[in-house]
């Protein structure tokens, strides 16, 4: 019986997150993967999503080494309306580095960036024709060529170099742009592939395009696992790293994660992993119900409606003979 509530909830949460595409009953974070969703946190809604990971790097050619441990923290809040949201990234390393003749400690911040997103496009609302059905399982799971129309957002923010940071260039400005395109489609109910194509410290000496792709997939009511490639190419550097890793819903909005990452080269080679928790307070939100309308049943009620006047009309004609 509880294994038939549990289906049951989760069944009615999937729709509602399809039906309503912003705000959903259960978090959704962006962790533990680096990619940004399409979907806001929802109007109201504070978010915050930290971690912490270890890092091993190694440069074969130029002979260093560098060995530490970083934070991550990421904090979102949805803004006048469900689709819009600001959003304020963070990363500090601190590290050993060791090459010839250096032996030495280094702390930064490698990311500082507070931007913001705006869904554009949202195919469940705009192509209403696509409404879930509540009544069967299998019409809400079988094939749909609309699955392939993502959701589509906009993100535009702004990295900050603070300070001397050993994990920037001496020519970085202190303020340099961040434009990203968010797509997400959702196959079913267990698998999300998400894209961002990103335009970083354009207007400075190095630039960089980048893209990110992430594809997620619900076990159960708790345990979800994503893998994830991102690709980033500059006149100084360029790579991939591929990362996969699991996540664990505690409660409706706290939720831990665990992720591995390692990169394909070895100039320098990558290897770093991390657990990571995010926790939403949405308090303040008000949740807009919607009827779903069942056709069959309204026009049932319209009959006998309709019965129930002509029946009363037959009633007061009779009386009205009857009278003197």
């Amino acid at each position: 019986m509880l294994k038939i509530k549990n289906f049951r909830v989760l069944f009615i949460t999937l729709l509602s997150s399809t039906a309503f595409a912003q705000y959903t009953d259960l978090i959704n974070s962006n962790r533990p993967g680096k990619s940004m969703s399409a979907f806001s946190v929802g109007k109201t809604v504070i978010q915050a999503e930290g971690g912490i990971y270890g890092i091993q790097e190694k440069h074969d050619l130029l002979r260093y080494e560098a060995n530490g441990f970083g934070t991550e923290l990421s904090v979102r809040y949805g803004a006048f309306f469900d689709q819009f949201e600001f959003n304020l990234e963070s990363q500090y390393q601190y590290d050993w580095y060791k090459a010839p003749l250096v032996n030495d400690t280094r702390g930064g911040f490698k990311q500082m960036t507070f931007g913001a997103k705006y869904l554009v496009f949202d195919p469940f609302l705009k192509l209403k024709d696509d409404k879930p059905n509540v009544y069967s399982w299998k019409a809400n799971h079988k094939f749909s060529w609309k699955q392939f129309i993502p959701a589509v957002a906009v993100y535009a923010g702004f990295n900050l170099n603070l300070g001397t940071n050993p994990f920037s260039f001496e020519s970085d400005p202190t303020i340099s742009p961040k434009l990203m395109l968010i797509t997400q489609n959702q196959f079913g109910t267990k698998w999300v592939f998400v894209t961002n194509i990103i335009a970083d410290k354009y207007m400075t000496d190095y630039p960089s395009l980048g893209v990110i792709a992430t594809l997620t997939r619900g076990f159960n009511m708790r345990w979800s696992g994503f893998v994830e490639m991102q690709g980033y190419k500059s006149d100084y550097y360029a790579d991939n790293v591929f990362r996969f890793g699991a996540a664990y819903l505690v409660r409706e909005n706290i939720q831990l994660d665990a992720s591995i990452a390692k990169n394909i080269k070895d100039t320098p080679a990558i290897l770093y992993g991390g657990v990571g928790l995010s926790w939403r307070f949405d308090s303040n939100y008000e949740t807009n119900y919607t009827r779903i309308k069942n056709e069959k049943k309204d026009d049932k009620k319209k009959d006998k409606k309709s019965k129930r006047d002509k029946g009363k009309k037959r009633k007061d004609e009779v009386e009205l003979e009857k009278a003197p």
